[in-house]
């Protein structure tokens, strides 16, 4: 009940983003930020063969956790003030509109995991000036 009321504390996040982690990814905490995106899908992965070099893609075991943190960035770049920041900064530097909301599903989902590692609510501020 605890880190479903952190998981609610998210701007525009809401009942259906915390039911989902809660329930598809108990490892959500425990891991650290450079292996928990590997479970979701929203780390680049490489697929390149021999002298073949394509782009990076993301794919991943739990594709329904993908498809909810989809939803949740394509709210949170409008209405989420660290997640509007983010998205228009990467606009602003020329990357591809698909490519700054993928970057701004990895950053709530990083925020998402550090918030219950470390036991405490949503705050706007401090996340923008780490940034």
């Amino acid at each position: 009940m605890e880190k479903d009321n952190l998981l609610k504390s998210v701007p525009r996040a809401g009942k259906v983003v915390s039911t989902s982690f809660l329930i598809e990814l108990p490892e959500l905490g425990q891991l650290n930020k450079r292996k928990i995106p590997d479970l979701v899908g929203v780390a680049p992965l490489n697929r390149d063969s021999g002298t073949l070099r394509g782009k990076r893609t993301v794919w991943g075991i739990r594709a329904n956790l993908r498809t909810v943190l989809y939803m949740a960035s394509l709210i949170g770049i409008k209405r989420n003030p660290v997640l509007v920041y983010v998205y228009q900064r990467l606009l602003s530097t020329g990357k591809a509109k698909k490519l700054a909301l993928i970057a701004c599903m990895r950053k709530l989902f990083t925020i998402l995991n550090a918030m219950v590692r470390s036991n405490t609510i949503w705050q706007s501020n401090s996340i923008i000036n780490n940034i």
